[in-house]
């Protein structure tokens, strides 16, 4: 497994990671609970492969993962790093969210405990300076070793976090899709941070990729799981890449791949980006996700999240993540409306920069999806 070192912590963190927010899960007396017999080996088997890092949340599975990932490091904790999260707005405030996890993980000391999403609203908190000052006690203390956050905001919100001159690893995502993160990664890196990046593969996403795209970039693969994390990879400004594997099928795969055959050459990455930026042209035909036209909608149409499900299925042939795009409109998460709640109008087109044809192609999508 490659290694390398993880910003300016001290650490020697593995090209993988292990991302426990998807272990496996099986039902017991109605509820349910991780498949431990599946899911400990799936973890030892990592590590026994060099992977060297774990990241868990308080969330996770049910809450149930720190648990699980806490056993699993029993005989491994001194050559296994150990990362979770604090839910900022957890009713037992910093310090006792930290020491319950402990808990459920049975440890003395998490190696990198993370402010669990934080963005601009952190920012603003008006309780920011005093979690702060929290953290830092309890790294004095010895109870975290490195103070992080994970993040899902504007890319340039991510240097104001870091200007705040306490944290010193981040976790993001990025992929072979959204590479939105890129500047924002290097700049982490360049002012000493450790980068863990989530999503490498999209969610299981980007498996579904053309599969004829490694052969029109001439790369040699033996999936789009193996292309799109060597793709991330290939990022000097990435020291890890956590990736939720729940099948031990996964966790070979992509061990090999760290492991074995490495990042995407300077020569195949040119090759890659030309191939996905011709996708990725395909795809502005359609849509920027510019928004201009969603106040408009008296219908409140999801536009851009539909045009979005749409360039999935038809550009990047990612047919199931574009239907579940596409079907989780109007969901608790996702506000708006299908397709079908287009009356033809016209406000949005008259609004739209691109001067796209907006109704006509919410028409093919609706015939797409239904």
């Amino acid at each position: 497994m490659q290694c390398v070192p993880f910003g300016n912590t001290g650490m020697t963190i593995s090209r993988l990671g292990f991302g426990a927010m998807r272990l496996p899960m099986t039902e017991l007396n109605d509820r349910r609970v991780i498949d431990e017999d599946v899911a400990v080996p799936l973890l030892h088997s990592a590590f026994e492969r060099g992977v060297n890092y774990v990241d868990s949340a308080y969330f996770y599975c049910d809450g149930q993962s720190e648990v699980v990932v806490g056993r699993a490091v029993k005989g491994w904790r001194d050559r296994v790093y150990v990362s979770t999260k604090f839910p900022v707005g957890n009713e037992n405030g910093y310090r006792g969210c930290l020491e319950e996890q402990l808990g459920k993980l049975d440890l003395d000391y998490i190696d990198c405990y993370h402010f669990h999403g934080i963005g601009q609203w952190f920012l603003d908190h008006e309780k920011r300076d005093e979690m702060l000052a929290a953290a830092l006690r309890a790294k004095e203390e010895g109870l975290i070793r490195h103070i992080s956050f994970s993040f899902h905001d504007k890319p340039e919100v991510m240097a104001k976090l870091i200007d705040l001159g306490v944290f010193e690893s981040v976790l993001c995502q990025y992929n072979l899709l959204d590479r939105a993160n890129e500047p924002a990664l290097a700049d982490a890196r360049a002012r000493g941070l450790g980068t863990v990046v989530m999503g490498p593969v999209g969610g299981g996403r980007l498996a579904g990729l053309p599969p004829d795209l490694a052969a029109k970039a001439g790369v040699a693969v033996h999936s789009s799981a193996e292309l799109a994390l060597r793709f991330v990879m290939a990022n000097p400004n990435v020291c890890c890449a956590l990736s939720g594997m729940n099948a031990m099928a996964q966790v070979e795969g992509n061990t090999v791949t760290a492991g074995n055959v490495g990042p995407l050459t300077a020569d195949e990455l040119d090759a890659v980006n030309a191939a996905t930026d011709e996708n990725r042209r395909l795809a502005d035909l359609y849509c920027t996700g510019c928004n201009y036209c969603v106040p408009h909608c008296p219908n409140e149409v999801a536009i851009p999240r539909i045009f979005s499900a749409m360039n999935h299925d038809r550009v990047w042939g990612l047919h199931d993540h574009a239907r579940h795009l596409y079907n989780s409109i109007g969901s608790r998460h996702v506000p708006g409306n299908k397709a079908d709640a287009c009356v033809e109008c016209g406000k949005c087109e008259e609004e739209c920069p691109q001067h796209i044809p907006i109704r006509e192609q919410l028409a093919e999508c609706l015939k797409q999806f239904g």
